[in-house]
């Protein structure tokens, strides 16, 4: 499992040269704060780079290319009092990393005018945060205290996004065969992806898969056919085509580690006989949706980096797609041909030997069951006119196995909008959603926002 928890920010404390001169003593009474603040992120899961407090422009430089060098998600400002924003304007609108502005002070209380030394950096934020619009920088800003607020959680949520922006843009997606021919939603040139979004594309085809393939009697096949007879009901699979499976979902797994994939896409139709994998490697695509590694079909590098960035940083996710409504009990069924996240089934995993009729491929070995209940949210990256995105992000109820064994044998699972699923419906296509998407539970909704506002795509909610 390649789920990765931790953040990593570069908390930059801003400060006044003046105080200094005059009153040098003030300082030290802000290292337990700024101490307290780290230890605060840290127990979070968040790596803190601590930059020397700031008060002149050489020194904000020197701390911003600091946290460059150091890879940082993005940036945390901390007034510790006035701070003139021509000092730190410059370092602040040339980087390119992700700026949260932190509006908070040393003391919850302030009922003393002993403590205004200690507690007047409001003004100083918002001297900053003028010459930052007046600049076109990009920021958010949270305000509180910790004592007193969920300061400190809004800020978590936007760092959680700067980093889901971060791994997107730097990730590399496998496409094998090339996109689905005449399959229109997703698809966007690579110029765009490139200019737009950031990660790289890594074509490949079936046939390139020859040196992965590990021999049939191969320890770490033997090995992985007897973990599955642990974990899967096998009682539908013969054990030639068991292993057939396992042999290319190994290739696979090859593959993708020795190209460093955040994600992958199959197109189907590439996969022959006598071309490298010789069938649909389903079941180790759903392996490997379980391991953390993003998928989509048909050729989608869109939705397979969107699927692997999010399994990467809030934790399992997985491809699917709507497929039928249900109007009686106002549900959507979501399947695919044979892909889903095997970690987020409910109960036991049946393995069947799927019969194939799309190309010459041997039979596959596929994957059947039904997502668990929760909360979850259906998440969509669609491309726009003019070559903009929209990240469309909906909460929906998962609501387990409706129909006792009827779909037996399938990949499934059913969802509850917020809406009737009338307007859900109308309201998902008005948005532009392509006809693939991303399942993640829980609701992680100011997260996935944040990440679109520093993509600079539009959010759409439904």
């Amino acid at each position: 499992m390649q789920h990765e928890m931790k953040a990593k920010i570069g908390l930059l404390p801003m400060y006044l040269e003046l105080y200094d001169e005059v009153l040098p003593e003030v300082r030290k009474e802000f290292t337990p704060f700024i101490k307290r603040l780290q230890q605060e992120f840290e127990s979070r899961s968040i790596e803190v780079v601590l930059a020397n407090i700031c008060r002149l422009a050489n020194e904000f430089e020197e701390a911003i290319h600091r946290f460059e060098a150091e890879d940082v998600d993005c940036i945390v400002t901390l007034h510790l009092s006035y701070s003139p924003s021509h000092e730190c304007i410059d370092a602040l609108s040339n980087t390119p990393l992700p700026l949260i502005v932190f509006d908070t002070t040393k003391d919850n209380r302030f009922d003393s005018a002993s403590l205004i030394m200690g507690n007047h950096g409001i003004h100083g934020v918002q001297d900053m945060c003028n010459l930052l619009l007046r600049r076109g920088k990009d920021f958010f800003i949270e305000v509180g205290h910790i004592d007193s607020s969920d300061v400190l959680d809004k800020i978590e949520t936007r760092i959680t996004g700067a980093r889901l922006a971060k791994v997107f843009k730097e990730g590399r997606i496998g496409q094998v065969g090339g996109w689905f021919k005449g399959m229109g939603d997703f698809q966007v040139t690579s110029d765009v992806i490139a200019d737009k979004l950031g990660f790289e594309v890594v074509q490949s085809t079936a046939e390139e898969f020859e040196p992965f393939l590990p021999r049939k009697d191969a320890p770490e096949v033997l090995a992985e056919m007897a973990k599955d007879h642990e974990r899967f009901d096998l009682s539908e699979v013969s054990e030639s085509a068991h292993n057939a499976s396992v042999v290319a979902g190994l290739a696979l797994r090859r593959w993708i580690e020795k190209e460093n994939l955040l994600g992958f896409t199959v197109n189907f139709l590439s996969i022959s006989r006598n071309a490298g994998l010789s069938q649909m490697p389903f079941l180790g695509i759903a392996k490997e949706m379980s391991r953390g590694i993003g998928y989509a079909g048909e050729g989608d590098v869109l939705t397979a980096a969107l699927a692997g960035t999010v399994s990467r940083v809030l934790g399992s996710a997985s491809f699917s797609e709507m497929f039928c409504p249900d109007w009686s009990t106002d549900t959507i069924f979501l399947s695919h041909m044979g892909e889903m996240n095997i970690s987020l089934v409910d109960g036991q995993v049946v393995l069947y030997e799927k019969p194939w009729a799309f190309t010459d491929a041997d039979s596959p070995v596929c994957p059947s069951g039904c997502f668990k209940e929760g909360e979850a949210v259906l998440i969509n990256l669609a491309p726009g006119k003019n070559d903009t995105f929209s990240l469309i992000v909906s909460p929906v109820m998962m609501v387990g196995e409706m129909y006792g064994n009827a779909m037996e044998g399938k990949v499934r699972g059913w969802f509850k909008p917020r809406l009737s699923i009338i307007d859900f419906l109308k309201q998902y296509s008005l948005a532009g959603g392509t006809h693939h998407l991303v399942i993640a539970y829980g609701q992680p909704i100011g997260e996935l926002i944040t990440f679109a506002d520093i993509m600079k795509w539009n959010t759409v909610v439904i």
